[in-house]
């Protein structure tokens, strides 16, 4: 109801939620279950709700009946225990009818009007991705972002998505190198670039670069092997040509994380990869100022679109003439436009792109001495 009724972000709401709620960590684990299924398959349970629910229902009555059809059908709970247990959640008044629909839903056929209400996605999703994607990978991405994500522990004890890590690695950070992540927050990435080398993560939120900097304190990375700065990625406070390498990881739809956020497929709108495809040109222009001759700018996203990957790389390298686009990474990464993508499928990771280019100029084969830096 939190999230349906206020807005609520279901990552930050929950588990404020069940750190109150004394209960015990397997019954965490399957209310956090509950509660990230239920909300990624909306559209799919009130599909069956409103099959047999007729008429507009109390907003408390439908949350208790998406449970219950989440539970139903697609966890294959036994009806006897799913129903008893949503109808012990309504008030008194509405347990006949919740009885009645639950028992119905539990007997349905599976009869989809379309892949979008079987996935449980708004059309537009599933119409873009099928566009940029084709049919088999869009469908694909789609039913891997239904599952619950994943992440691996890194060997300082980060807790990472691993499409993130590969991202890191792609990054390629020497030591004696200096870095700047333009877009840092939270910080995995900005804190595993700075295993290698000495990193800058910029974040224009304070709150954020806050979060950037306990991650990194976490960690035991000190100002000076990171450091955190509060600036606008579109006109960052930097000496020109003053990092060996700039990580651009910029805000996108998000098209490529959506297991993680489960919400967030029904936050975005349709016009969104245009709308930040423009903010994302505009921060890669501003960094590409920062990369010193010989230096080296990546750009990533986890999206999936055509508009935020492909069409931005292009167009930065037609405004860029004289920079070289990096061979692409190699597998689990498929050639995507001068760069790379990585589909969820593929690899139980979030979805990811992934361009970059050389700054014309001096070679960076060996990190710059302290004179350039402090220059």
């Amino acid at each position: 109801m939190r999230i349906e009724r206020d807005g609520a972000y279901a990552n930050l709401v929950l588990p404020k939620l069940l750190e109150r709620s004394g209960l015990p960590p397997r019954d965490k684990a399957f209310a956090t279950q509950l509660v990230y299924g239920t909300v990624r398959h909306r559209r799919a349970c009130d599909w069956f709700v409103d099959r047999y629910a007729l008429g507009d229902l109390d907003p408390t009555v439908r949350a208790a009946l998406r449970l219950g059809t989440f539970q139903l059908r697609e966890l294959a709970t036994p009806p006897h225990a799913a129903v008893s247990a949503t109808v012990d959640t309504v008030p008194r008044k509405a347990r006949g009818l919740v009885n009645a629909v639950l028992r119905k839903v539990a007997a349905a056929d599976d009869a989809w009007p379309s892949d979008a209400v079987r996935l449980s996605y708004p059309d537009w999703i599933l119409e873009r991705l099928v566009a940029d994607l084709g049919d088999d990978d869009a469908l694909a991405a789609l039913t891997s972002m239904n599952g619950a994500a994943s992440a691996v522990e890194r060997a300082d004890g980060y807790v990472q998505d691993r499409a993130s890590q590969l991202v890191v690695e792609a990054v390629g950070a020497r030591p004696g190198e200096r870095l700047l992540d333009l877009c840092a927050a939270p910080g995995g990435k900005a804190t595993g670039l700075a295993a290698s080398a000495s990193v800058v993560a910029a974040d224009s939120r304070a709150s954020r670069a806050r979060l950037v900097r306990a991650n990194a304190d976490d960690l035991g990375l000190a100002p000076g092997r990171l450091d955190v700065v509060v600036a606008d990625g579109r006109r960052p406070p930097f000496a020109t040509a003053a990092f060996d390498r700039v990580l651009v990881d910029a805000p996108c739809s998000g098209l490529g994380s959506l297991r993680r956020r489960p919400d967030a497929r029904w936050r975005i709108d349709a016009e969104a990869p245009e709308r930040l495809a423009g903010l994302q040109r505009e921060l890669l222009d501003a960094a590409a100022t920062l990369v010193r001759p010989g230096g080296w700018l990546t750009y990533s996203v986890c999206t999936l679109t055509v508009a935020e990957t492909i069409a931005v790389a292009d167009s930065f390298a037609a405004d860029h003439e004289g920079w070289t686009a990096a061979d692409p990474p190699g597998g689990p990464w498929r050639p995507w436009g001068s760069g790379a993508l990585l589909l969820p499928q593929i690899a139980d990771t979030d979805g990811m792109a992934i361009f970059a280019w050389r700054r014309p100029g001096a070679s960076t084969d060996a990190p710059r001495d302290e004179e350039d830096d402090r220059g």
